[in-house]
């Protein structure tokens, strides 16, 4: 800080030259019971959704064990399309919500040609005995 007194009051001018009256006012001063009323009502209601939004996502019992919802809710497909192997592999996970194939059936059939995967093209049942 500058030993000048003036210091404070010479700055708030800078400030307020170059950003205009508001920049410097007390935020206090543009408050009234009006707008804290409507602060509080939205507040309430923001932390009543996301409440609502928790409890929907807790966890619920099912046989005595407590299962997320979430869980609970979620569809995945486990059996591939091309080669029908059911897997439980991670690694399939990703190349079957990307290819719509498991690990094996990329590595077989897609791995260099995506683009011939992507416009359609799928084995045949004479294709895939003659590759594996």
């Amino acid at each position: 800080m500058s030993d000048d007194p003036n210091y404070v009051a010479k700055l708030e001018k800078a400030i307020s030259e170059k950003y205009g009256e508001e920049a410097i006012q007390n935020p206090k001063k543009l408050w009234n019971k009006e707008k804290e009323q409507k602060y509080l009502k939205d507040l309430k209601e923001f932390y009543s959704r996301e409440t609502e939004k928790r409890e929907s996502e807790r966890q619920r019992t099912e046989g005595g064990i407590l299962i997320s919802k979430r869980i609970l809710e979620k569809e995945s497909n486990r059996e591939c399309p091309v080669c029908v192997k059911y897997s439980f592999a991670m690694k399939d996970d990703l190349y079957m919500s990307k290819f719509q194939c498991c690990f094996d059936c990329y590595i077989h059939y897609v791995e260099g040609r995506e683009a011939r995967w992507r416009s359609g093209w799928r084995p045949d049942k004479n294709t895939m005995a003659i590759m594996k």
